[in-house]
């Protein structure tokens, strides 16, 4: 039995291997799956800033606020383009690139271009009846004729002897009035009671007050009738500080403040100018716009101009100074209610 066993065991080796090599199936080929190349993304746009600007405002304001708000923007890394018109339209094609748009009068329609460009923040500057709010911040160019008025008065009263101080302006004017007020508590600030030593008694500062419907060839008079009560230093409210009456004034050696010198020839007898500053108002709003903080109001900021050192001097100008920026900062109250 186990001899039969062993010799089917060969019979079966043997067959095997006389048998031919099995194929085997050959590997499928490889094959490349498609890969679709990606597509191209596009290079976000660099904020920008818009300054819109009349065409006929002049050029060397033109100039100046061009390059200011050049600089502010360069300073950001941003891009800037100056325009003389805006469409809201034109807003909405700048995308959300557009972060700071600065509008001088005419109004273009603010409320349209903030509603069609809500990601930027638009800045009104000087343009009447446009409030702050939501992304409209403004700046108004008028002077804060309170403060300006009331630094005259301190001026004045410090320079003149025996507190011999006036001030020229327009009658029935309501900012006038204001003005008016708020250069006697000035020379108040300065004096207290303001003791005269001396005569004339007259009761200063003295007042005049040109008639509205005085015809402007005719201001000089009244620029000579402040003489007569002998009046060292006078302050001339800006609407009624032409040429020609500054020019009459000083003639008699009168020494003069308003806003600005109308001509170097002034210059003897001119004290100082104070002068609203809108660029500089531009420069402290640029940060908080840039932030998105918007719906301001920015105020306007005075400055000395045409400091003449002969009449104020190094010392008395550090305290003219020192007045001006209390009064800014709000630590001096001009006694003249808002």
């Amino acid at each position: 039995m186990r001899i039969r066993l062993v010799f089917l065991l060969t019979v079966f080796l043997l067959l095997a291997g006389c048998s031919g090599p099995t194929e085997t199936a050959p590997a499928a080929a490889p094959t490349e799956t498609p890969v679709s190349a990606p597509s191209p993304t596009a290079t976000p746009a660099a904020p920008l800033t818009i300054l819109v600007m009349p065409a006929d405002l002049p050029r060397e304001q033109y100039d100046a606020y061009q390059a200011l708000i050049y600089d502010l923007a360069q300073a950001n890394g941003m891009r800037f383009q100056v325009r003389n018109t805006l469409t809201p339209e034109e807003a909405r094609l700048e995308g959300p690139a557009l972060k700071v748009v600065i509008v001088f009068p005419p109004d273009p329609g603010l409320t349209e271009l903030a509603a069609a460009a809500p990601q930027a923040q638009f800045l009104a500057v000087g343009i009447p009846g446009v409030t702050a709010g939501g992304n409209i911040s403004t700046i108004g160019i008028e002077v804060p004729i309170d403060k300006q008025a009331f630094l005259a008065g301190y001026t004045a009263a410090m320079l003149a002897d025996d507190y011999r101080v006036g001030m020229i302006t327009l009658r029935d004017d309501p900012r006038g009035e204001i003005a008016v007020r708020a250069f006697e508590n000035g020379y108040r600030f300065y004096c207290g009671l303001c003791t005269q030593q001396f005569p004339p008694w007259y009761d200063y500062p003295i007042v005049i007050r040109i008639p509205p419907d005085e015809r402007v060839e005719y201001y000089p008079a009244y620029g000579e009738a402040i003489l007569d009560f002998l009046v060292e230093v006078t302050y001339v409210y800006p609407p009624v500080a032409t040429p020609e009456m500054l020019d009459r004034m000083a003639t008699y050696n009168m020494l003069l403040i308003s806003e600005r010198m109308p001509f170097p020839g002034l210059q003897p007898n001119w004290v100082m100018g104070i002068e609203a500053r809108p660029a500089d108002a531009l420069s402290a709003a640029f940060p908080a716009l840039l932030t998105g903080q918007g719906g301001q109001e920015f105020p306007t900021p005075l400055a000395l101009t045409d400091v003449n050192p002969e009449i104020l001097t190094e010392g008395k100008q550090r305290l003219v100074q020192q007045v001006l920026d209390d009064l800014q900062a709000g630590y001096i109250s001009t006694g003249i209610a808002p």
